[in-house]
């Protein structure tokens, strides 16, 4: 990586963009757990195996530091603390049925009823201009510390029937299985950056204008049938997606 290891020719970089690049590869051994069981290799060691210099690599591990990924001990070396939870976009799962390794999931409802579907969502859903929809905004807690912001809009005949249910701790998905008698087929997903505006940056306790992912998701049922829009914002520093892409051949 390193232009100034002789034995790697390559074009100048400045040591930020090459501690950058470093930082992006020991990120992901962080979140899988490489090195769950002791400290991280020495600094020594790494320099060696990227082709990089000591300096490169403390400024990467620094860089993991204030990600709040690792930490360094005196006398223990540098360890892996990742606070990030992985969450799979392999399958058509709920934060709860995602997250269940990682802790408990509970749901603090903060808005559920109907609401008059603005005309993008009525569409996507398949309703009608100016129909009814039922609204529900739930901060997820992981552990007792805010992961995400869900805002959901559901079909009418599904959404009444929530007021019934155990939101708290159960997942949306799971109760519009019950509750149709049908499988969940496909979800379209959209996954951006925004910052935090001031409603959301309260809510989820991070600074005004911080960074979060945010998943927009149309689910249908195996039929077809679109039933649960939803636009949820996680905290960047909590949550890692991961999944797994196949190739179509021709």
């Amino acid at each position: 990586m390193s232009s100034e290891n002789p034995s790697r020719p390559g074009p100048r970089r400045l040591r930020a963009d090459r501690a950058r690049q470093v930082a992006d590869v020991l990120r992901r051994q962080v979140l899988n757990e490489v090195w769950a069981a002791g400290p991280l290799p020495h600094e020594d060691a790494l320099a060696e195996e990227f082709g990089e210099t000591r300096n490169t690599i403390r400024e990467a591990l620094d860089l993991l530091r204030a990600e709040g990924l690792v930490r360094r001990v005196p006398g223990s070396g540098t360890l892996a603390v990742a606070d990030k939870v992985p969450h799979g976009l392999n399958r058509l799962q709920g934060l709860a049925e995602t997250l269940h390794e990682h802790g408990e999931v509970v749901n603090e409802v903060r808005a559920l009823g109907p609401v008059r579907a603005p005309g993008p969502v009525a569409r996507r859903l398949g309703l009608p201009d100016g129909a009814e929809v039922v609204y529900v905004e739930r901060l997820r807690r992981l552990n007792g510390l805010p992961l995400s912001l869900d805002l959901t809009y559901l079909a009418p005949d599904i959404g009444a029937a929530l007021d019934r249910a155990d939101l708290a701790h159960q997942d949306i998905f799971r109760l519009i299985e019950e509750l149709t008698g049908h499988p969940l087929g496909r979800a379209d997903i959209t996954l951006e950056a925004v910052n935090a505006d001031a409603h959301s940056a309260t809510v989820l306790e991070v600074p005004r204008g911080a960074a979060l992912l945010m998943l927009e998701r149309l689910t249908t049922l195996a039929d077809g049938r679109p039933v649960d829009l939803e636009y949820v914002r996680f905290c960047g520093d909590r949550i890692a997606m991961q999944g797994r892409l196949l190739r179509d051949l021709p």
